[in-house]
């Protein structure tokens, strides 16, 4: 069974193709600047590497561009396009509605209803998929969405000291998200360790960036809570943030509650306090050319991190395993240092040249180290692929359907 996975934006769509059970990648590829006259197609099949610009007016051109590569007769890895047996979406807010779902009218309202808090992600999600259940009726549409992970949060963790008519009836509490990422992480070190009753933090750092305390295979605590601008901050996003400070700010800028709200979204984050980027090696490199501006981002960085790793070290009554993965947590030697600085007496020391070589799986820990510590590239892709087949294999099995 062959299942395409989406990944997302505004004017972006980027897939892998995958085999599934054998969770073969058959084929990736990605379509940016959709509807501009200048949109860029490039796709990856085996050997064969191709690259074009075409006009793509909308996401529905895109995947159809998408399966006429696949299906190309002198490259393609299909002989069809109904070959793909549905298409997984990596689906980040369904408010009430959460884990791996058939994607239908009222599933997109259920995201709509969360359009408030999760403005960079659901709106261009929802159009996409509304309008490829229009225009390609004939492939299901899966979503799995971010939040499924962290649905095994005790209710403790995931609760806001709020009115209660608020959680209940508004479902505002800490949803957590990158569930597909931490959920390989926790599947991957249990192969790695051939056990599944480890204590895990998984840090996923990258342009928007979570930790998440997983005890037995499952998710107990994590950093970001009602929406993804929130927990440790992010590139552009402010993460934490005292909301009795926007009256003041409204006051005094004479911003709207809109326009506040976008620039904590946007311009906030390693951005904002840095003025110059929200890159961490842009930061890196200007830091070490003396800008203070660049140096307390990084620095604001590491410290919102560390103060996660503390609950969660708390939470799980110490930690057996220590993750960096993402974009950050896999390349960035300087920002793992730092987090693990100074904390020997809490069983977690890093070996300095096993952090500075790190490629690919890797331990950095060093041998006074009680915890082990890991760089691991994530696959979120594969998870989402799995999800999906799952899904299609159980609808399948119901409707007699056994092969």
């Amino acid at each position: 069974m062959n299942i395409l996975v989406a990944n997302l934006g505004s004017t972006s769509f980027k897939y892998r193709l995958y085999r599934m059970p054998e969770a073969v990648e058959l084929a990736r590829g990605s379509i940016e600047r959709i509807g501009s006259a200048e949109s860029r197609s490039m796709v990856s099949i085996g050997e064969y590497r191709n690259e074009v610009v075409a006009g793509v007016p909308d996401h529905a051109a895109a995947v159809r561009q998408c399966l006429t590569q696949l299906t190309d007769t002198d490259h393609g890895c299909l002989a069809k396009a109904d070959e793909v047996a549905a298409i997984g979406f990596k689906a980040v807010h369904g408010g009430r509605i959460s884990g791996v779902q058939r994607i239908d009218e009222a599933l997109l309202e259920s995201m709509a209803e969360m359009n408030d808090v999760a403005p960079a992600h659901n709106p261009p999600y929802i159009a996409a998929m509304r309008q490829l259940s229009r225009q390609l009726p004939e492939i299901p549409l899966v979503a799995a969405f971010e939040t499924g992970f962290h649905q095994t949060i005790p209710r403790a963790n995931a609760t806001y000291a709020i009115p209660q008519d608020w959680d209940r009836d508004l479902n505002i509490r800490r949803f957590g998200f990158h569930g597909a990422s931490h959920r390989y992480i926790a599947q991957r070190v249990a192969e790695k360790f051939t056990r599944n009753d480890l204590r895990i933090i998984s840090c996923h750092l990258g342009g928007s960036s979570s930790l998440t305390a997983i005890r037995n295979g499952q998710s107990v605590a994590t950093s970001m809570g009602a929406s993804p601008q929130s927990g440790i901050l992010q590139n552009n996003r402010v993460g934490d943030f005292d909301p009795f400070v926007l009256p003041l700010i409204i006051r005094h800028t004479g911003l709207t509650l809109e326009q506040v709200l976008e620039t904590l979204a946007s311009g906030g984050g390693l951005l904002g306090i840095s003025g110059k980027s929200g890159d961490v090696r842009d930061l890196e490199e200007a830091a070490a050319a003396g800008s203070s501006e660049s140096q307390l981002a990084l620095d604001t960085f590491v410290a919102d991190i560390r103060k996660y790793l503390g609950w969660m070290l708390v939470e799980l009554g110490g930690t057996d395993v220590i993750v960096f993965t993402g974009g950050i947590g896999e390349n960035s030697a300087a920002v793992r240092w730092a987090v693990c600085r100074d904390l020997a007496e809490l069983g977690i020391a890093l070996d300095e040249t096993k952090n500075r070589d790190a490629v690919g799986e890797a331990f950095i820990d060093n041998d006074q180290s009680h915890t082990k510590v890991l760089v691991m590239p994530t696959n979120e892709e594969i998870v989402v692929a799995s999800q999906v087949f799952a899904v299609l294999k159980e609808n399948y099995t119901k409707n007699g359907d056994t092969n």
